[in-house]
C-alpha cells in the first residue's frame, strides 16, 4: 500500500468526517495546482512552444522573410523556382504577404522557352510554385542596394519595386533565403554590382544594432557560399547561418536534363538546386512545430553531400549563433496544419541525386536547346554561336587570370599564389576595397567576369593580400588583354561586378 493510502486510512481512524473532508479537498486542490505548475515548466530549449490547440502562444512575435533569386535567364530557371517554392512553404505556414519580401527577375514563367507557360515547377512532378508569388522587386530592381535597404527596413533607400521592407520589431524573427551563383566573397545579382561579404556582414551588424529583431536565420545557396561568412560572421548578432557549400567548393544544380531524377522531357534546364530542394522538401514533409533547426541542418547536410559522395555534392556549413539551433523551425517558417501528424525529422528520400555543377548548368542548357532545334538551321546556328562565344569568353577569362598571375609573381609562383587558400576561419581578403578595385581594373580591360568568372575572386583577393599596387595590376591587365576584342562583353554595356 502506498504511503498516501496509508495516510488516508489513519485519517479515517482518528479524524472526524468534517475534518477528513477538508483535508481531502485540500489534497485534491494541491494535486491540480501541482499538475498545472508541471505543465508550465519548460526547459530553455523548449521556449515558445505551440499551445495544445495548435495556436501560437503569443510570445513568437511576427515572422518576416526575405527571399532572393539572384540570377536571370531561362538557363538559371532553378534559382527563381527555388525562391517561388520557398514562398509557397512560408505561405502555407501562415506568413502573410505583407511580411514576405520577394526578389526575382521574373523572366521565367512567361518565357518563350518555358514548356509550361505561366507556371514554374521545382521538381519533376512538382506543382506550380509561381502562382500568387508577390512581385516585390523584379527586373532592374533586383539589386544589392535594394536588398540591403529591405533588410534594414529603410523605405527611403529603396528604388522602385513595391517599396515593401522588413519593418520588424524587437520581438520578431527574420528568415532570409538566397539562391544564385556565387564565388569567393561574393553572391551574384542580376543587376550589378554583386553582394560582397563585407557589405553584407556590415548590413547584418547594423540591423542588430537597431534592435529590430529577436533572432534571424539565413539559408544561402551559392558556390563558395561559406566564404561570405568564414572569418567574417560574428557570433553575437543573434543570427544563425547555413550555406550550401564551404568557402572553396561549388554548389550543385539538380533535377537536370539527363540526370536522375530528370525533369519532364520537354524541359531543357535544371529545375532546382541540391541544397535548396533538400531543405524545402524536408520542410514540406515534417511537422515544423516538432522539428528543430538543428534536425533540418543535419538532414540537409547529409542530402547535400549526396550521402557523402562529395565529388557530386558539397559540404553544408554553419556560422553565427549556434545556440539558436535547438529552436523549432515553425518560429521562422511557420506551421502548415496539414503536416500536424507528420514526423519531426525523418526525411523520406534517401537516394543519391543526379547533379550538375552550378557553373556548367548554363552550358548544359544551351546544348539541350541546340539539340532540340531540329530542322531549324538558322536557329541552330544562332545557338551554336552563343555556345561558342560563351566558351571562348570562359577560356579568355581563365587564360587572362593565369597570365596576370605569372606577370605579377613570375611563371613558377604565379599559379600557386593566385589559387592559394588561407587557413580556416580567416576571411578571404584583408582589404575588401582593394578587392573591388582590382575587379574593376580587370573588367575594364579584360571584360566582365560573368557568373562563371566569379570563381576567380580568390585570385583578386590574393593579389590584394600580396600588397600588389593597383598600377602594377593595371599594367598586367593591359599586357594580358590588350588585343582582346570585348565587343558585346564590354563592361560599358554590362556594368561592373564591384
Amino acid at each position: 500500500m502506498s504511503y498516501f493510502l496509508k495516510f488516508v486510512v489513519k485519517m479515517i481512524k482518528f479524524t472526524s468526517l468534517a475534518v477528513l473532508a477538508t483535508i481531502l479537498l485540500f489534497l485534491v486542490l494541491w494535486a491540480c495546482e501541482a499538475k498545472r505548475w508541471e505543465s508550465d515548466l519548460r526547459l530553455p530549449t523548449d521556449k515558445e512552444q505551440p499551445a495544445a490547440d495548435g495556436s501560437d502562444d503569443g510570445d513568437v512575435g511576427t515572422r518576416w522573410a526575405v527571399l532572393v533569386a539572384g540570377s536571370q535567364g531561362f538557363g538559371n530557371y532553378r534559382h527563381q523556382a527555388d525562391v517561388c517554392h520557398a514562398y509557397q512553404i512560408l505561405k502555407k505556414g501562415g506568413l502573410k504577404d505583407e511580411n514576405i519580401v520577394v526578389f526575382m527577375y521574373d523572366d521565367i514563367a512567361d518565357n518563350e522557352l518555358n514548356p509550361k507557360r505561366g507556371t514554374i515547377i521545382n521538381s519533376p512532378k512538382g506543382e506550380d510554385v509561381y502562382a500568387g508569388v508577390p512581385k516585390d522587386y523584379t527586373g532592374e530592381y533586383v539589386t544589392a542596394k535594394n536588398f540591403y535597404a529591405v533588410l534594414l527596413g529603410d523605405k527611403s533607400a529603396v528604388q522602385g519595386g513595391s517599396g515593401k521592407v522588413v519593418a520588424s520589431k524587437p520581438n520578431d524573427r527574420i528568415f532570409v533565403y538566397y539562391s544564385d551563383h556565387g564565388g569567393p566573397g561574393v553572391l551574384g545579382m542580376p543587376n550589378l554590382p554583386y553582394i560582397y561579404a563585407k557589405d553584407f556582414i556590415e548590413v547584418l551588424k547594423k540591423k542588430h544594432a537597431m534592435k529590430s529583431y529577436k533572432e534571424m536565420v539565413l539559408y544561402i545557396e551559392a558556390c563558395e557560399s561559406g566564404s561570405i561568412f568564414e572569418g567574417m560572421m560574428p557570433e553575437d548578432l543573434d543570427i544563425y547561418v547555413t550555406t550550401a557549400s564551404n568557402a572553396e567548393e561549388s554548389s550543385w544544380g539538380t533535377y537536370c536534363p539527363g540526370s536522375d531524377p530528370a525533369p519532364p522531357p520537354e524541359f531543357s534546364t535544371c529545375l532546382g538546386d541540391l541544397y535548396s530542394v533538400a531543405w524545402m522538401e524536408d520542410s514540406e514533409t515534417h511537422n515544423l512545430k516538432k522539428e528543430t533547426i538543428d534536425q533540418q541542418y543535419q538532414k540537409v547536410k547529409e542530402r547535400t553531400s549526396n550521402y557523402n559522395t562529395f565529388s557530386s555534392g558539397s559540404h553544408v556549413m554553419e556560422y553565427g549563433n549556434k545556440s539558436i539551433k535547438p529552436e523549432k523551425l515553425y518560429l521562422y517558417q511557420g506551421f502548415d496544419p496539414a503536416t500536424a501528424n507528420l514526423p519531426s525529422n525523418k526525411l523520406p528520400l534517401d537516394v543519391k541525386m543526379g547533379v550538375v555543377n552550378q557553373r556548367d548548368a548554363d552550358i548544359l542548357f544551351l546544348w539541350k536547346k541546340y539539340e532540340r532545334a531540329k530542322g531549324r538551321r538558322e536557329k541552330k546556328e544562332d545557338i551554336l554561336r552563343e555556345i561558342t562565344e560563351t566558351m571562348k569568353h570562359r577560356i579568355h577569362l581563365d587564360g587572362s587570370i593565369e597570365l596576370i598571375g605569372k606577370l605579377l609573381f613570375g611563371p613558377i609562383e604565379g599559379p600557386s599564389v593566385l589559387t592559394s587558400k588561407r587557413r580556416p576561419g580567416t576571411a578571404l581578403v584583408d582589404d575588401w576595397d582593394c578587392l573591388k578595385s582590382m575587379v574593376k581594373v580587370f573588367e575594364k580591360r579584360c571584360g566582365p567576369l560573368t557568373q562563371y568568372g566569379m570563381k576567380h575572386m580568390r585570385a583578386f583577393a590574393n593579389i590584394c593580400n600580396e600588397k600588389i599596387p593597383q598600377s602594377e595590376m593595371k599594367d598586367a591587365c593591359d599586357a594580358a588583354c590588350n588585343e582582346h576584342y570585348l565587343g558585346p562583353w564590354h563592361p560599358s554595356l554590362r556594368g561592373y561586378s564591384a
